[in-house]
């Protein structure tokens, strides 16, 4: 099949473009030439379309190749350049290509043109991929890939490109996003990626046209702002949260996770700016606003993480309140201390607050998980441990949300502990919960009935569960159907 090619000719004979039409149709090209022959027409052609080739004749009478390479170099297109003349001697032809000129023809001899345009063209398509690798390289050298804006090396010569006269006086306004963690745990990296970039386009937005945005580093940012003051430092700021909180109610990422940064700024107003000291005032004043309001942040991420638990409550309605009265009077009745009973009352709630982090489809699967899906279940332990950890109403029960999955004989998971290694409310939680599933209908079986549930119990007591506690347990349920 034919290859289109695009040729600009440089020449004055029409016979002559013929013949060169000619001989790229028998070399297997399908071209478009367009002849023109002075240094205007050229300038247009090159503004007006985009070339494969240029083939140009070394002297007509208003113009010569060497002046159409000075041309082609001035519009800084890397477009191959041929010449192709009736006559031309060694010295001249040696003068093209130190010109710039990749190779010679004479008219006589065309069989050489279609190779060498083949050759010529392989050879730019080389130059144009190395030209883009390395505008990537130089671009990613002081981008950060993710969010576009100007990363840790490009922000330390901005501070150093600042300490001039004429930028002062320079503010510096510090930002770190809340929860960053926290979501990532819960909701996975490319959640924690959107809300990064989220917060990239904001920043973007609310900034003046002189400032430049940073990401200094996972999830800290920096705003360098010339020719400023205080007062702007500290309006821009309010502007920053405004936009955040209107995000937050128009177009949120996602259920749940909710964009919240800290802001603290600084003013270099002496001469010359120290703006590395201004940076870490900016910093500090970041963190003193962290510290007022970080907790409160992640709070309402765990608040919503546990509506979000309670409406995906895929077993029956009421669970978690039935396994909460299981485990309190079964602590009541080991005699354990009344905080104790309220720790396994709120295990028993939130035990299984991870699973906001498990994809839908594994949650909600009506038959028995595969392999793959049971290791992806798996993880709602340790999620769930991350989400706890970061609420101050559920920091005391982290330890038994990791480990509420835990086998008396050392087979559960994430840690594989073995007997009463195993916290006392985990093996509390395991029995009343494995109960109150047995009892309950389930999207792929109906309930069993009590004697049957606790027949179960015994069957995986000193395998799953704490044997003497399955004793006190049926003891319990006996005592009060």
């Amino acid at each position: 099949m034919a290859e289109f090619l695009r040729v600009l000719v440089i020449e004055d004979s029409e016979d002559d473009v013929l013949l060169l039409k000619r001989a790229l149709c028998n070399g297997g090209h399908l071209p478009y030439l367009r002849q023109v022959d002075d240094p205007s027409s050229m300038t247009d052609a090159l503004a007006e379309e985009n070339w494969d080739i240029i083939i140009a004749d070394y002297s007509l009478p208003n113009f010569s190749g060497l002046a159409a390479l000075e041309l082609l170099k001035e519009s800084s297109q890397d477009i191959p350049f041929i010449i192709v003349s009736g006559a031309i001697g060694e010295d001249v032809a040696v003068a093209a290509m130190k010109a710039g000129a990749h190779d010679y023809i004479l008219k006589g001899n065309l069989t050489r043109l279609v190779p060498a345009i083949n050759r010529e063209l392989q050879e730019a398509s080389v130059r144009r991929e190395r030209r883009k690798l390395e505008k990537r390289l130089t671009y990613l050298s002081i981008h950060d890939p993710l969010t576009g804006l100007y990363n840790r090396t490009q922000f330390s010569l901005e501070l150093v490109r600042l300490q001039q006269p004429q930028f002062a006086p320079v503010g510096i306004i510090v930002g770190d996003l809340d929860g960053l963690k926290l979501i990532n745990d819960t909701w996975g990296h490319q959640s924690g990626d959107s809300l990064l970039k989220a917060v990239a386009t904001i920043l973007k937005e609310c900034c003046p046209a002189d400032a430049t945005v940073n990401r200094i580093g996972g999830d800290e940012f920096v705003l360098l702002l010339p020719h400023t003051t205080l007062a702007i430092l500290e309006k821009l700021c309010h502007t920053i949260t405004r936009a955040i909180d209107t995000y937050n109610q128009t177009s949120p990422l996602a259920e749940g996770i909710v964009l919240s940064i800290s802001l603290g700024f600084a003013l270099a107003e002496a001469y010359p700016p120290n703006l590395q000291e201004v940076f870490k005032i900016a910093d500090n004043n970041m963190y003193r606003e962290k510290l007022n309001q970080s907790q409160s942040n992640r709070s309402a991420i765990v608040q919503t993480a546990m509506k979000l638990l309670e409406a995906r409550d895929f077993i029956t309605e009421g669970h978690g309140d039935r396994i909460q009265l299981l485990v309190a009077r079964l602590g009541i009745a080991l005699k354990l201390p009344e905080n104790r009973v309220t720790d396994l009352k709120l295990l028993a709630q939130f035990h299984d607050i991870g699973k906001v982090g498990i994809p839908d489809n594994i949650l909600f699967k009506p038959g028995p998980l595969t392999p793959e899906e049971f290791n992806e279940m798996k993880r709602h332990s340790e999620i769930g441990y991350r989400i706890a950890q970061s609420s101050p109403d559920l920091n005391l029960i982290a330890d038994y949300i990791l480990k509420h999955h835990e086998w008396w004989d050392g087979s559960g998971y994430p840690m594989g502990l073995l007997g009463k290694s195993i916290p006392l409310e985990c093996r509390i939680l395991s029995i009343a919960d494995a109960y109150d599933a047995m009892t309950s209908d389930r999207p792929y079986r109906k309930a069993l009935v009590h004697k049957h549930a606790i027949e179960e119990l015994h069957r995986f007591a000193g395998i799953q569960f704490d044997p003497e506690l399955v004793d006190n347990f049926t003891t319990l349920v006996e005592e009060n159907r």
